[in-house]
């Protein structure tokens, strides 16, 4: 059964001048055509605008790249899902009989979406600076616990312990060239990991540079990922 958004509104602290919007950010797409796509769209915007701009004030000294990987280790599906279920968002999403009957309450895509929807309705009616406090509350955390060792470990570190906080393989590191004269050697690695099908590749004037070089362009390529399925 679903719950009534009202119940939802009191526990996520929020009021609505216009309880349509914050109806139809709980509305999947197989429910109705007036749905929360386009609302998820703006609040996938203003969502990444305020994670990187609290991450530029919190870490001041980190580079770009840095901050890009900091803002893709909260700003994710799998983050966003998780600050879903912890608000039991699934009970109050009203959808077709065909995606409640298998299980798209539960489905990361789909609460990560209405998630953003919800930061995209408190913008339109409440404003920027509500949406930003509310959105900063439920970051609040995660947010915490982020510490500069995120960031100042090198690639090779980094990307295992993203791989292994999500329970998945670790990378594997095959060597493709070995070039020039004994003192200028140059060495190109190939990375692979299994949430990304194409391999990237790096390359250094040791095997060891040339893997952590992989390891960074792989990173990347995550953080690129995770981005776009925010």
């Amino acid at each position: 059964m679903i719950r009534e958004p009202k119940v939802l509104l009191k526990k996520l602290g929020l009021q609505f001048n216009d309880a349509k919007i914050f109806s139809r950010a709980l509305t999947h797409r197989s429910a109705e055509e007036k749905n929360n796509e386009r609302l998820e769209f703006l609040g996938d915007a203003v969502l990444g605008f305020v994670i990187a701009d609290v991450l530029c004030k919190q870490f001041p000294k980190a580079s770009e790249g840095d901050l890009s990987r900091l803002r893709a280790s909260l700003v994710n599906q799998t983050t966003l899902a998780g600050i879903a279920r912890e608000l039991h968002l699934g009970d109050y999403l009203i959808m077709g009989s065909g995606e409640l009957k298998s299980g798209g309450f539960r489905r990361d895509s789909i609460l990560s979406d209405a998630l953003e929807s919800i930061m995209g309705a408190v913008l339109t009616d409440q404003g920027f600076v509500v949406c930003r406090e509310w959105v900063l509350s439920i970051f609040a955390e995660r947010l915490s616990q982020l510490s500069t060792d995120n960031w100042q470990k090198d690639p090779k570190t980094r990307l295992q312990e993203y791989l292994q906080a999500r329970q998945l393989e670790l990378p594997i590191y095959q060597l493709l060239t070995e070039s020039g004269q004994p003192h200028v050697k140059k060495f190109t690695i190939e990375c692979l990991v299994s949430v990304i099908e194409e391999p990237v590749t790096g390359a250094g004037t040791s095997r060891k540079k040339a893997e952590q070089e992989a390891a960074e362009q792989m990173l990347r390529r995550i953080s690129k990922l995770a981005g776009m399925q925010s």
